[in-house]
């Protein structure tokens, strides 16, 4: 009994020593952490609006008021997570930048924040983070791919794997469909939500 006694306080002891260590190695990394993160989300706006001067928090987001209209308009798999202004150097406004989670990824979630001019003319997109398969859908992140989006008008935009004829249809990446189309969906629900915001409607 006394045994048992003994290897219960041990036990005990070093769980209490570890969840310490844990916590203690929390405290010292969060800021961090939590820096890097804000430097890339910073970084994703600039890709995607290198003119603008600032990024300000666009008032009337709601998350999940902007991902329950994406997904009632049919991509069921994607998330609006948040949404800024773009500004010039005397404060007008230029546009936005969508960030967007895709579900539908072959390796998991794809995020990333998208711009779009006031004149409703997409700038590009920029990863912040992905998953997918080295070679194949990683190439999500390479121009070849991602210039496809750029200076598009906002519109319903389909992957097409025999080659794009249109400005709405976007060339799969060989091998990797799935991450392709989760990109894409992601886009246009990017682009459902920022009609929304000027009340338009999105183009069939």
């Amino acid at each position: 009994m006394n045994k048992l006694v003994k290897d219960a306080l041990v036990l005990t002891l070093i769980t209490v020593v570890a969840g310490c260590a844990l916590g203690l190695v929390y405290e010292v990394t969060k800021d961090p952490i939590a820096k890097a993160n804000e430097q890339a989300t910073q970084e994703a706006y600039k890709a995607v609006f290198e003119d603008a001067a600032s990024f300000e928090d666009y008032a009337d987001f709601d998350a999940a008021a902007a991902t329950k209209l994406v997904q009632d308009a049919g991509y069921a798999d994607d998330e609006i997570t948040n949404t800024v202004v773009a500004v010039d150097e005397s404060g007008a406004a230029m546009g936005y930048v969508i960030t967007v989670v895709s579900h539908a990824g072959y390796g998991g979630d794809i995020t990333f924040s998208m711009g779009i001019t006031k004149d409703g003319v997409m700038n590009g997109y920029s990863i912040t983070d992905i998953s997918e398969t080295a070679g194949l859908g990683m190439k999500a992140k390479e121009s070849a791919f991602m210039d496809q989006f750029r200076g598009i008008p906002v519109a319903t935009l389909e992957v097409t794997k025999t080659g794009a004829a249109s400005d709405t249809e976007i060339d799969a990446i060989s091998g990797a469909t799935i991450t392709s189309r989760a990109v894409t969906n992601g886009v246009n629900a990017g682009f459902v939500y920022y009609s929304s915001i000027v009340g338009g409607a999105a183009n069939e």
